[in-house]
């Protein structure tokens, strides 16, 4: 497949339709914006109908398309599938490009983690991703055009200290997709895993405040420890994690299948 170079100076997912999980605030916020901006048709998902009803309010509509929600609870894969299976029941609503995209775990080491974190973390990324992608998958492969771009973290290369249950569901996540991707490929399907490092969301936020809390330090003494971490010296934008994304959705993206893209400042210490 030749590369039109006329097409490959600015992203375009238009006439695409894509459902952004997570979408309320921090990346998924970022990356449904990014979406629509590109041109795609954006169906924002996660649990909460008045936050997602704020954000439709601000997606911008460059075709003039109707973006939508879908309202569900990943904590109970149930509601996902019930949310989902009436999403794809009406033919207007194929979805080329699928955002896998969840708030992680509370922080902890992995000794003193219980069972049942393991076990409603693997069901809220894991399960609720698969059940996503079954219900998907009929019509990616009928239009002949699919994105499965699921936001994971750096942890699938390096694990990440006091994350224990995060960084064993992680990599649970990042082998399924990998697997995906050499199942889905010949159908022009694509699966790829975006590796955010540390960026500028409420999650941060809350990680700062706890180790600050635990080492008996202030938040600044913490902040600037885990920029001298960072290459860049400095946190990333959400903007820059849904840029990432937005290109892996996108025609220009269509010979990369199955890899593990770190957007993280040069932090990862390895390849």
């Amino acid at each position: 497949m030749e590369v039109n170079l006329r097409r490959i100076m600015h992203i375009n997912l238009h006439p695409y339709t894509a459902l952004v999980c997570g979408s309320t605030q921090g990346i998924g916020r970022a990356t449904a914006h990014a979406f629509a901006e590109a041109g795609a048709r954006v169906i924002l998902a996660a649990r909460n109908r008045e936050k997602l009803e704020s954000v439709l309010s601000t997606l911008p509509r460059p075709q003039q398309q109707a973006h939508g929600i879908l309202v569900a609870d990943f904590s109970e894969p149930e509601s996902v599938r019930a949310a989902i299976t009436a999403l794809v029941s009406d033919s207007d609503n194929r979805v080329h490009i699928l955002v896998n995209n969840t708030g992680g775990p509370a922080a902890g080491k992995i000794a003193e983690a219980k069972e049942e974190q393991f076990l409603a973390t693997f069901n809220q990324h894991l399960i609720c991703n698969h059940i996503l992608v079954k219900a998907l998958l009929p019509g990616m492969r009928e239009s002949g055009y699919g994105r499965i771009i699921n936001i994971i973290s750096t942890s699938v290369k390096v694990p990440l200290p006091n994350l224990g249950v995060s960084n064993t569901i992680r990599g649970a996540v990042a082998s399924w997709a990998k697997t995906l991707a050499n199942e889905l490929g010949q159908y022009g399907i694509t699966v790829n895993n975006v590796l955010p490092g540390a960026t500028k969301t409420e999650r941060l936020a809350g990680i700062i405040t706890a180790n600050a809390s635990k080492a008996a330090q202030t938040e600044a003494q913490i902040e600037s420890k885990m920029l001298e971490e960072i290459p860049l010296r400095r946190f990333a934008e959400p903007t820059e994690i849904a840029a990432a994304a937005a290109f892996l959705a996108s025609p220009l993206a269509a010979y990369i299948n199955g890899i593990n893209l770190p957007v993280d400042g040069g932090r990862t210490p390895s390849l």
